[in-house]
């Protein structure tokens, strides 16, 4: 114990010797030190703000199956989500895969194709939600004729999380080692046997990363759904029907001004869904990377 407690020491001496010489070092040390500290501050104080207002309010009468203006249920909210969800990572989740294995395992360095495909996805990434929205409104809801439909609210979120999860994957599968595909192709595997199962695999954790973010976006989404997926406080018959989702249904409380309460309740619930998935994911990635 006191052998740990002396290297402790040292490090902490040979850390404020190195700090007097380069002043700089120091300053920036603590100026990373307050970022993170502020981070985590700001995030518990979030968290703790919604559950505080939040708790008392989550009432039986708000997880009623049928929403009314007495209840204001958030479930159909939620099973619109749950749809949302899943919907849009079944589009988007194999075009980014795919579109990533063909960029990184595919074509040819230098390619000018794989440039413009990369320009295209940064920009898409960084275009707002209601421009993407607009889209949706005018091609889903005006040129097919659907209106406000919970497939046309799916379909514009995969087009939206599409180039995250691209260029996520990509990024993924440029970390594994290419001593991994060599001792692949030197066991006589092909290449579409190496990227399917070699590959991909050790790039999994990578990719969760990116489809959690992208969940965490459907998930918290509002401009773009309030022109294609509309409002209705109910659970559609099929998905060409109208609802809102539990980020709709929020801001639809508070804009109304007459369930705020009830609207923190529904923050609680949306906090609780994020988390729940993002443990799910991170379980799936430890399992992945057991095996």
């Amino acid at each position: 114990m006191e052998g740990i407690v002396e290297i402790n020491r040292q490090t902490v001496v040979q850390k404020m010797k190195s700090y007097r010489r380069s002043p700089l070092s120091l300053l920036l040390y603590l100026l990373v030190t307050l970022s993170a500290f502020l981070t985590v501050l700001t995030l518990l104080f979030l968290i703790i703000y919604i559950l505080v207002k939040g708790i008392p309010y989550l009432t039986p009468e708000l997880f009623a199956w049928e929403y009314n203006s007495e209840n204001v249920s958030l479930t159909p909210a939620l099973v619109n989500t749950i749809m949302m969800t899943a919907l849009a990572l079944v589009v988007a989740v194999p075009l980014g895969i795919f579109a990533a294995i063909y960029l990184v395992e595919y074509a040819k360095r230098g390619n000018k194709l794989v440039s413009v495909v990369r320009v295209t996805a940064e920009t898409l990434s960084g275009i707002p939600s209601i421009v993407y929205g607009l889209f949706g409104f005018l091609f889903f809801a005006v040129k097919l004729k659907w209106s406000y439909t919970i497939m046309g609210g799916a379909l514009t979120l995969a087009i939206m999380i599409l180039p995250s999860i691209m260029r996520t994957t990509e990024e993924a599968l440029k970390a594994v080692p290419d001593s991994y595909r060599e001792g692949s192709f030197g066991l006589g595997a092909g290449r579409l046997r190496t990227v399917f199962q070699i590959v991909l695999p050790s790039a999994v954790p990578g990719i969760l990363a990116g489809v959690i973010l992208a969940i965490g976006r459907i998930v918290g989404e509002t401009a773009a759904l309030m022109y294609t997926a509309g409002t209705v406080a109910g659970i559609p018959s099929s998905l060409f029907g109208s609802g809102r989702t539990l980020a709709i249904h929020m801001y639809v409380l508070t804009n109304e001004g007459l369930h705020t309460n009830q609207s923190y309740a529904t923050a609680v619930v949306l906090l609780v869904v994020v988390i729940c998935i993002n443990a799910i994911s991170g379980f799936i990635a430890r399992q992945v990377e057991k095996r």
